[in-house]
């Protein structure tokens, strides 16, 4: 497969406002409301999508295989807006795979941080 337009250092960034259906309130708690960690991991995995997917050939996708350091440290309320930012890290040419580290913050504090690595792999 074709990588030769991802390149180390490329970035990018995006912004998500938190709604209801990305919190995990089981217990209707006024205040419960807040941003889960499992959303948090999809929009960090959506971003890093954004960011690679579009340099692949068309014939091309990228699966996640693996998420390491992942921290969860501030809480997120439904209607602010997280600010998601990636760095491709790591390229492994021969096995088509990609290295990410990311960062969720809001209003330039931290919410959670992690690595995440990706397989490229054919669409057919």
């Amino acid at each position: 497969m074709n990588t030769s337009k991802l390149e180390v250092g490329q970035s990018g960034h995006t912004e998500v406002q938190v709604t209801t259906e990305m919190t995990t309130n089981r217990t209707g708690n006024t205040g419960d409301d807040v941003l889960s960690t499992p959303a948090m991991l999809g929009l960090m995995e959506g971003a890093c999508i954004k960011q690679s997917d579009h340099l692949l050939d068309k014939d091309a996708s990228t699966v996640g295989y693996a998420v390491d350091t992942l921290r969860h440290v501030a809480r997120t309320d439904v209607g602010e807006t997280v600010e998601i930012s990636t760095s491709l890290t790591e390229i492994d040419r021969e096995k088509g795979r990609l290295t990410f580290e990311i960062q969720v913050t809001h209003n330039g504090n931290t919410v959670g941080k992690a690595v995440h690595k990706r397989a490229i792999i054919s669409r057919d």
